[in-house]
Order: C-alpha cells, then sequence, then structure tokens
C-alpha cells in the first residue's frame, strides 16, 4: 500500500502538471478561453459515452494487467504528445484528438486504479484506503498545479509531458510487485459463465435503491452546491469586494479542508448512503450561510467546514460505490457512475453559470442551498413512508431509498 500511495502520488503531480501546461498550450495556440474549456470537454467526453464499457473491460480482465497497460498507454499519450511540442507538429486538431484518447484510456484506467487500490487491504480497511486516495490526490493536485509554471521555466511545456510520461511508467513499473490481499484475491474469482457486458452492470446500478439514491444526491449537490470555484469567485470578486488575493486565500482554504475532510473520512468504518445524504444537506446549509455572508472574514469561516463536508462525501460515496456490490460487478458499477457523473459534470457549469446570471451571485448559493436541501429531504420522507408499509402477504416492504444493501 505504501508503493501504490508513493506511486499514485507520483502520478497525479505529473497529471495536474499535464493538465495544467495543456491548459495553456492551447491558450498559445489559439488565444481562446472557449477553446481550453472545449479541450477539457473533449478529454471528459469519453467517460459520458464509454464508461459503461470501460468498466465492463475491467470486471472482464485481471485487475492489475488492466491498471498496468492502461497506465502505459496513458504514458504512450504523453511521450507522443511532447515529440509532437518538441517539433512544432502540435495542432489544435491533433491536440484534441490526444485529449479524446486520453479520456477514453481513463475510462478504464480510472475504475481499474481505484478497485486496484482496495485490493490491497482486507475489506473493514478500504474507507481508509479510499480516504488515503483522497489525500494523495488533492496533494497532487496542489503541488503538480504548482509545479507547472516550475517546470514550463525549467524544462518547457514538451519537458512537462515527458515528466508525466515518465509518472505513468513509475506506476506500471510498481503494479507487478503489488500483492493482492487473500481477501481481495479471492473475491476477484469470477465463475466463468457470469456475464460482464456493460447492460448487467447498467440494470445492477438502477435496481439498487442504495445507487440510486446516491446518483439523486450526487447530481443535484455537483450541479448545485459543489461549483465553489465559479459560485465563490463570483462571490468574492462581486458583493464581497475582493480581489484575487482574496479569491487566492478562499482556495487555499477549500484545499486544506479537502485534505482535513479525506483524512476525517479515513475514520469511517461503514459510511452509509443516509450518512453521505445528511452530510450533503449540512454542506447546503453552510452554502447557504456563505451566500448570505455580510463579509469576507465570515465566508472564510463557512470555506473549510463546507470543503471538509465535501470531501467526506465524496470518500463515502466512493465507498458505497466500491463496498456494496459484490465484488464481480464493481468495475461496472464504477462505469455507471463514470458516465451518469461525467454527465452533471458537463452539464452543471453552463446552468450554474445561467442560475449566478439570473439570481446573482448570493441568490445562485442560496436557492442552490435550499434545493439541495428539500430533494434530500423529500428522499428521507420518502424513505419514512416506505419503511412505515407493513408487509402484506410474506412479501417484505420495498428497500428505503436512502439505506444501503447488507
Amino acid at each position: 500500500m505504501r508503493w501504490w500511495s508513493a506511486a499514485n502520488l507520483v502520478s497525479n503531480l505529473g497529471t495536474w502538471m499535464q493538465l495544467t501546461v495543456q491548459n495553456l498550450l492551447v491558450l498559445q495556440l489559439t488565444g481562446s478561453a472557449a477553446a481550453t474549456g472545449l479541450s477539457l470537454s473533449v478529454q471528459a467526453a469519453p467517460g459520458l459515452l464509454f464508461g459503461l464499457l470501460g468498466g465492463a473491460v475491467v470486471d472482464r480482465w485481471p485487475r492489475k494487467l488492466t491498471a498496468a497497460v492502461s497506465q502505459a498507454l496513458l504514458a504512450l499519450v504523453a511521450f507522443t504528445t511532447a515529440a509532437l511540442v518538441a517539433f512544432g507538429e502540435l495542432s489544435l486538431p491533433v491536440l484534441m484528438g490526444l485529449s479524446a484518447v486520453t479520456g477514453l484510456i481513463a475510462t478504464v484506467d480510472g475504475p481499474a486504479t481505484s478497485l486496484l487500490g482496495n485490493d490491497l487491504v482486507p475489506e473493514r480497511d478500504v474507507p481508509s484506503a479510499i480516504a488515503l486516495g483522497s489525500v494523495v490526490h488533492s496533494v497532487g493536485r496542489l503541488a503538480g498545479t504548482a509545479l507547472a509554471a516550475v517546470g514550463i521555466a525549467v524544462i518547457g511545456t514538451a519537458g512537462a509531458y515527458v515528466v508525466n510520461g515518465l509518472s505513468f511508467l513509475f506506476v506500471t513499473a510498481v503494479i507487478p510487485f503489488l500483492r493482492l490481499h487473500p481477501q481481495a484475491a479471492a473475491a476477484a474469482v469470477v465463475p466463468a459463465e457470469r456475464e460482464s457486458d456493460a447492460r448487467g452492470g447498467l440494470a445492477f446500478f438502477f435496481s439498487r435503491r442504495a445507487l440510486v439514491a446516491l446518483a439523486v444526491i450526487g447530481a443535484v449537490s455537483a450541479v448545485l452546491g459543489r461549483n465553489y470555484q465559479l459560485t465563490l469567485a463570483t462571490l468574492v470578486t462581486g458583493p464581497l469586494h475582493g480581489g484575487a488575493g482574496a479569491y487566492g486565500l478562499v482556495s487555499a482554504l477549500l484545499a486544506v479542508g479537502g485534505i482535513v475532510g479525506a483524512v476525517v473520512a479515513g475514520r469511517l468504518r461503514r459510511p452509509t448512503v443516509r450518512l453521505v445524504a445528511l452530510l450533503a444537506a449540512a454542506g447546503a446549509v453552510l452554502q447557504i450561510v456563505a451566500g448570505l455572508s455580510p463579509v469576507l472574514g465570515m465566508l472564510l469561516l463557512m470555506v473549510v467546514p463546507m470543503a471538509i463536508a465535501e470531501s467526506v462525501v465524496d470518500t463515502a460515496t466512493a465507498t458505497v460505490l466500491q463496498t456494496d456490490p459484490p465484488a464481480h460487478m464493481r468495475g461496472r458499477v464504477l462505469g455507471v457512475w463514470r458516465s451518469v457523473s461525467t454527465g452533471w459534470s458537463l452539464a452543471g457549469p453552463p446552468m450554474l453559470g445561467l442560475l449566478v446570471q439570473g439570481a446573482g451571485e448570493r441568490g445562485a448559493l442560496v436557492i442552490g442551498g435550499v434545493v439541495i436541501v428539500a430533494v434530500i429531504g423529500a428522499g428521507t420522507l420518502a424513505r419514512r413512508r416506505t419503511t412505515a408499509v407493513p408487509a402484506v402477504a410474506g412479501v417484505r416492504a420495498a428497500e428505503p431509498a436512502f439505506q444501503t444493501a447488507a
């Protein structure tokens, strides 16, 4: 697990360095912020279209082999981009194509690497393993973004891509030496006759009310409550009359809260959908208070607990997604989740931007928080009514909307 965490940290450093450099590269090629956003959407789009297929591949093939191959392919894309940059042959269409290929590989790499990390520990320690991965991701994001500026100055754009390619190769080299926990290795054995197609994963996901409830909470929270880079930026620079320095402080506090939340989440042994709903509602209430903050100081007091709640929700959600399904279905469940989450990730920012434009900075935060609380409250009431319905003729009552499966 130590080797795997170190490899993930190196990989995250390289990935965030490359992503930052890629944004700057698109700006250099086009001078257009819209083109930069388009490149990010092109990279994310395969997750929407092929997330189900990627999850099915993860369930069908040995996890270590799948993760090693996907990491090696990502390294190849990074080295190819570096060569094109170095020889002055990189155009915007080619860069968009490489971004799409990266996104396509990620539909397999994401669930494969997530589940491989969990396979290194006993089932009871999976929440801690996921929390550790979240901490590594947050640290890698902060450090990788900061290193991008240094990297461009010292080794250039092509060098930054080479560094990212080497980071993928480092993960590829570590994977063969990882020893799966015996419990995980036994659970991963799938009978030959068991189907592992994408449709089976989709049917399974939507047959589990716990997973559907997670999707509803995730969708409404992502669209109306988690795009703090947009809402808090407009609030700080608008009604609160802060500058770039003030927003930089808010961003730093969000990052600190995210790391603290991941550490706190590591203490959870069996997080439930009920806990996810409670924390998402609490985060929405904090968002409402933040939207009503009369001064910057009050907003700063809200930012850290908001980020902690968000981080714990993320870790708890990932734990339920990776432990609730049987072992042979987990890749496909993560594939379904990647598809639906990519959908709201692509649709959320434009919708929230329209809300900010129509209701103002404060109104967007307050309305978003109220809607989130209302949706979760309605789900809770539906659950209580369902549990109140007695079983009839030997048939037990329907499964509660916010209850995880055993």
